[in-house]
């Protein structure tokens, strides 16, 4: 795959981390009764210790996982490292209830506050921006059918050489980033590019736990979405393309198939998907 740029992972890694620093998740801002820490810590330290145990680790493979460990902070990328490994068990967890559309995981490139864009709505694109035109449309509803009309649709996608604005340098701020309220009758048309598969950063130390595992570090294309409206569930997802050669092995275990985009050929030659969701009352 051919690069234009080169970013650095520690560079996408702390950026990663200063969105969630600004989020307000952090912990010390979170009412989390001491009985839960005790459990969830406690049981946390009881399984690594019982991997200890079990495969009888040595203490060069102790010091290389607290080495690792370092770095992983010092590059920032611990954001990145949790959502590829745990964040759709997470989700998982979390959204099993529901009986409108399914979600996925969010990844560690979500910036709140895109530009607003009216719908039918074209994301901000440079000028010749690479990639396959793709309209992206559907609609907002309830689990009773009722249109949502007061929904509001985020998206957020990769260039074509699979790199994310603000993670990356010279891509400007808001590129292939938007908010789009949903119209009148609940619908919304987004006109984008179809984003490209690509690897989670290798350079830094999750690549590099990567490499040592003998593991491939390919994320399929998708489109990021949220969709909300007042009174309802906040839908979360990654949305993937049909082919791709990582949907089956994708590293960060998020693709299910209530997931997959059927893209049809479109007269403005490019792509259209059609996707609509159903949001569980809260």
């Amino acid at each position: 795959m051919t690069r234009e740029v080169t970013p650095r992972a520690a560079e996408s890694g702390a950026g990663a981390t200063d969105v969630f620093r600004q989020s307000g998740k952090l912990q010390g801002e979170a009412d989390i009764p001491p009985e839960r820490v005790n459990l969830l810590a406690g049981e946390l330290i009881k399984a690594a210790n019982d991997i200890a145990e079990k495969h009888a680790v040595t203490y060069e493979e102790f010091n290389i996982l607290k080495a690792w460990m370092i770095q992983v902070g010092e590059d920032g990328e611990w954001p990145l490292f949790l959502d590829v490994f745990l964040e759709h068990t997470i989700e998982d967890v979390n959204t099993r209830h529901r009986e409108g559309t399914k979600g996925s995981i969010e990844g560690p490139y979500y910036v709140p506050n895109a530009p607003t864009l009216p719908s039918p709505a074209t994301l901000p694109m440079r000028e010749n921006e690479k990639g396959t035109p793709l309209i992206f449309t559907g609609s907002v509803k309830n689990t009773d059918g009722d249109a949502l009309t007061d929904a509001t649709v985020e998206i957020w996608l990769a260039d074509d050489d699979g790199y994310y604005s603000q993670f990356a340098p010279n891509i400007p701020e808001w590129n292939l980033r938007g908010s789009v309220p949903v119209d009148s009758e609940g619908n919304f048309e987004i006109e984008c590019i179809k984003p490209a598969p690509y690897q989670i950063p290798t350079d830094g130390a999750t690549g590099k736990l990567i490499a040592a595992a003998d593991w491939h570090a390919w994320r399929p294309a998708h489109l990021h979405i949220k969709v909300s409206a007042p009174g309802y569930e906040l839908v979360t997802q990654q949305l993937y393309f049909p082919g791709d050669p990582h949907n089956d092995d994708d590293i960060a275990n998020a693709v299910k198939p209530e997931l997959l985009l059927d893209p049809q050929p479109n007269d403005q030659g490019g792509e259209t998907v059609v996707y609509n969701y159903v949001l569980d009352a809260e």
